[in-house]
C-alpha cells in the first residue's frame, strides 16, 4: 500500500494521500494553503513512536525528518534551538560536545524537538524541578492552519505558550523550537527494594519528599525505588555501566518476554516462564542494590531506540495518579492484574513502572497542573496484539475510577470521558482554543477530533 507508515511498535498505521518530507518552511506553508494537492487532515510527524493515533492521517503526513538542524547553541543564556525535525537522541550528542544537557534526558532518544514542545512527555529521574519536556520549551514557531507564520515565547506572547506547549500541533505545524539547557551533571542511582504489602504512606512520602526524582519498578510484589543524586564524577565505570543499561533496554527484557510468549506455548509452562523471568529481574534489582548502584552522565539515560530490533521492541501505557492515592491504587492494580490473568490468561511480561513527577502548570494540559502525581505504566513485550489491546481498555477503565489522569500520546484507547473527567475546564478551555485557531478543521485527524469536548467551557475556564 503507497505510503503505509507503521509506528514504533507495530500497534498503528496510517496510510496518508500525501506524505511530504519538508526541507524548508516555505514548503510547509505551500502544504497548508493548497487544500486540493494535499488534503486534510494535516499532521505533522517525528519518529511516529506514539502509541495512538496522535500523528495518523488518512490526507496528509507532514514528515519532518529532513528539518533537523540546529539554529543555536547559547552557552550563555543557556538555551538550544533547533528545527523541529531534529531527534533528542542527535541534539543530545551536539550539547554534549559543549558539556552541555537538556534539563530532562528522557528516555526515549527517538522523540523529536517538535513533538517534546507540543506533546506529552515525562522524566522523574531528571525532574527535580518539573518532569514534561515542553516545561523547558522557551520559544516556539509554527505555520498556522492558513499558512502564516506565528510564534511564542516566555517574552512575547507567554500564555499562548502555554497553550502550544500541550497543542499537540492542532494549532499547526511546529518548525522551531527553543529550550533551556544547563552544563553536563553526572549522577548517581540507588536501588530500593520493599514489599508493597509492608509500604505505607507515610514511607512512601519520605522517599519522594528525599529523593531529587524517583522512579518505581515493580516485580511480582516488590517494589523497587530507584532514585537519584547528583554527584561530582560518574567514576571510571560510568560508561560501561550506561551501555549495559541501554543494551539491556534495547535487546535485554523485552526479548526474553517476547521468546516466552511466542514459543512457550503450554499456558502453565509459559507461566512458570515468565514468573521465572521475573525473578531474573528482581535478581537484578536486589544486586543492585547490594552493591550500591550505579552511576553514569545524565544524558547516557537517553536511548536510541531507531535499530532496536522488533523482537526486543515492548509497547506501554501511562496514566498518572494523584500522589496520595498511588500506594492503594498500586495494591488495586496487582490485584486487578491476577484477576485479568486468571480471567484471560494474559499478564504483562516486564516489570511495572511508575514515574513521580512534580506539580507543573506550564501548559494547559499538563497533568501535574493541580498537584504531584505517581503513576503506573504496564508494560509489555507484544506478541499477541488482541490480548494486550483488550488489558489497555480494561485498565483505561480501571485508572478512571480512580481519579488517573491519561497522556494523549502514550494511553492508548483513550475515550473523551476519560479526558474530561481528568482534565475538567482545563479540557473544555482547550477544545474551544483549537477551534479557534483552526476553524475549519485543517489539522484536526479523527483521533482529536473523537476527544474534543463538544461543551462550553463555563466560569470556571483556566485562562489562556
Amino acid at each position: 500500500m503507497p505510503n503505509l507508515i507503521v509506528n514504533y511498535d507495530g500497534s498503528i498505521t496510517t496510510s496518508p494521500q500525501q506524505l511530504v518530507y519538508p526541507k524548508t518552511v516555505e514548503e510547509i506553508q505551500a502544504v497548508l494553503r493548497d487544500t486540493v494537492t494535499f488534503p486534510g487532515p494535516v499532521r505533522a510527524m517525528g519518529s511516529y513512536h506514539s502509541l495512538t493515533p496522535c500523528a495518523s492521517s488518512n490526507g496528509t503526513i507532514l514528515n519532518m525528518s529532513h528539518m533537523n538542524q540546529i539554529v543555536n547553541i547559547d552557552d550563555t543564556g543557556k538555551t538550544f534551538t533547533a528545527q523541529a525535525g531534529l531527534q533528542i537522541i542527535d541534539a543530545s550528542k551536539a550539547l554534549r560536545a559543549h558539556d552541555l544537557q537538556f534539563m530532562l534526558n528522557i528516555e526515549i532518544g527517538n522523540m523529536t524537538l517538535g513533538s517534546a514542545a507540543c506533546c506529552h512527555s515525562k522524566d522523574a529521574l531528571d525532574g527535580i524541578e518539573f518532569g514534561q519536556f515542553s516545561s523547558y520549551a522557551t520559544a516556539i514557531k509554527w505555520v498556522t492552519p492558513s499558512g502564516e507564520l506565528a510564534e511564542a515565547s516566555e517574552t512575547n506572547n507567554p500564555d499562548l505558550l502555554r497553550m502550544v506547549r500541550s497543542s499537540y500541533g492542532l494549532c499547526g505545524v511546529v518548525y522551531e523550537v527553543t529550550f533551556r539547557i544547563k552544563p553536563i551533571e553526572a549522577l548517581h542511582f540507588t536501588y530500593l527494594p520493599r514489599p508493597v504489602d509492608e509500604l505505607t504512606q507515610p514511607e512512601v512520602d519520605t522517599l519522594l519528599d528525599e529523593s531529587e526524582g524517583m522512579i518505581c519498578w515493580t516485580v511480582g510484589r516488590t517494589a523497587v525505588f530507584q532514585r537519584r543524586q547528583r554527584i561530582a564524577q560518574p567514576g571510571i565505570l560510568a560508561s560501561l555501566q550506561a551501555a549495559a543499561r541501554r543494551h539491556l533496554w534495547n535487546f535485554g527484557g523485552a526479548s526474553i518476554g517476547h521468546f516466552v510468549d511466542q514459543f512457550v506455548t503450554d499456558p502453565k509452562l509459559r507461566d512458570a516462564a515468565q514468573q521465572g523471568t521475573m525473578d531474573v529481574a528482581k535478581l537484578l534489582y536486589d544486586t543492585l542494590h547490594l552493591f550500591g548502584g550505579i552511576s553514569l552522565l545524565a544524558p547516557d539515560k537517553t536511548i536510541d531506540y531507531s535499530q532496536t530490533p522488533a523482537s526486543a521492541k515492548y509497547a506501554f501505557t501511562f496514566w498518572a495518579f494523584p500522589r496520595a492515592q498511588w500506594l492503594s491504587a498500586l495494591r488495586a492494580y496487582l490485584d486487578f492484574a491476577d484477576q485479568h490473568f486468571k480471567a484471560t490468561g494474559f499478564r504483562c511480561n516486564m516489570p511495572l513502572g511508575a514515574y513521580h513527577i512534580r506539580r507543573d502548570s506550564n501548559s494547559i494540559l499538563s497533568y501535574t497542573y493541580d498537584q504531584e502525581i505517581f503513576s503506573l505504566d504496564p508494560i509489555h513485550a507484544v506478541t499477541d496484539l488482541a490480548a494486550w489491546q483488550n488489558f489497555l481498555k480494561e485498565f483505561n477503565e480501571f485508572a478512571a475510577q480512580r481519579n488517573g489522569i491519561p497522556l494523549l500520546n502514550q494511553s492508548p484507547f483513550v475515550e473523551s470521558r476519560h479526558v474530561e473527567a481528568a482534565y475538567g475546564a482545563r479540557w473544555l478551555t482547550f477544545s474551544e482554543w483549537v477551534r479557534s485557531m483552526d476553524p475549519k478543521g485543517r489539522m484536526l485527524n479523527p483521533y482529536f477530533a473523537g476527544l474534543l469536548s463538544a461543551k462550553q467551557a463555563d466560569t470556571l475556564t483556566v485562562t489562556a
